[in-house]
């Protein structure tokens, strides 16, 4: 009796489109608010963030791609690439996600499916080595040239006053302000066919990638990880969408089960 419960809860909405969408960007909405909770919620380890911020630099010295200082010197003095790199690092993350996800679930629910579980998948992934491994960005640094173009040069900052609570200034690794960018492109290009679109949509990870640099937000190899964990979480929600879901909705009874082979018909 109990498995039929989520049966009847979706025949009950089943004739109520406005209650499902009200129903499904709530629980999104909630998923992302506890995401930046918990990821906000793990501040009080300086030392240690600092500690794997060198680190991290030291690694990537060995390999030989510790480039952040001198591309960042590429646009300080000048201005509008500055505010232009600020703006993209800003406007182009979360308002942006919201923009394609609401556009993606009103015109093309299978892509806003895929696109949804991969970074709710990602964002998970990431919450668990934020809280394992704290890492303190490039912009906290200053000693070694690093300037903090969004504090220094803009008013777009994610540290205000008004959502610090959110905020966990030693979530560097991964970037998933270069990851979930991907995610978006995946789902953008499998949503329409227009070329151009699928053109800007493909720049955003490169243009994210450079603005993380450039600001002094993430070190190059924050952006590596982010893109391994982003593919992780799409990953997973293919796998979701091909097989996951049918075992769930079989489980529940919202997935009728192919009927048993009558006796003497043949195979």
């Amino acid at each position: 009796m109990a498995l039929l419960a989520p049966r009847r809860v979706a025949e009950a909405l089943a004739p109520r489109p406005a209650v499902r969408h009200v129903v499904e960007l709530t629980l999104v909405g909630l998923a992302f608010l506890f995401y930046f909770l918990v990821r906000g919620s793990v501040v009080d380890r300086t030392s240690e963030a600092l500690a794997h911020g060198f680190r991290i630099l030291n690694l990537e010295r060995e390999v030989g791609f510790a480039w952040e200082l001198q591309l960042q010197t590429l646009i300080l003095g000048r201005g509008f690439l500055i505010q232009l790199f600020n703006g993209i690092y800003f406007w182009l993350d979360f308002p942006l996600i919201i923009l394609i996800g609401l556009w993606l679930y009103f015109r093309h629910r299978r892509q806003y499916t895929l696109t949804r579980d991969a970074m709710l998948i990602s964002g998970g992934i990431a919450l668990i080595i934020y809280h394992l491994f704290p890492v303190a960005p490039p912009r906290f640094l200053s000693d070694l040239g690093f300037v903090d173009t969004m504090a220094m040069y803009s008013n777009l900052s994610y540290q205000a006053q008004s959502t610090q609570p959110f905020v966990n200034p030693y979530a560097a690794v991964p970037s998933l302000h270069v990851g979930w960018p991907i995610l978006l492109a995946v789902g953008v290009i499998a949503a329409t066919r227009v070329k151009p679109i699928w053109l800007l949509i493909a720049l955003l990870p490169v243009a994210q990638f450079f603005a993380v640099v450039f600001t002094a937000n993430h070190f190059i190899f924050d952006a590596m990880v982010g893109v391994c964990v982003a593919l992780l979480g799409l990953g997973v929600a293919l796998f979701m969408q091909k097989w996951g879901y049918v075992a769930l909705g079989r489980l529940f009874g919202l997935t009728p089960r192919e009927p048993p082979p009558m006796r003497g018909a043949p195979a």
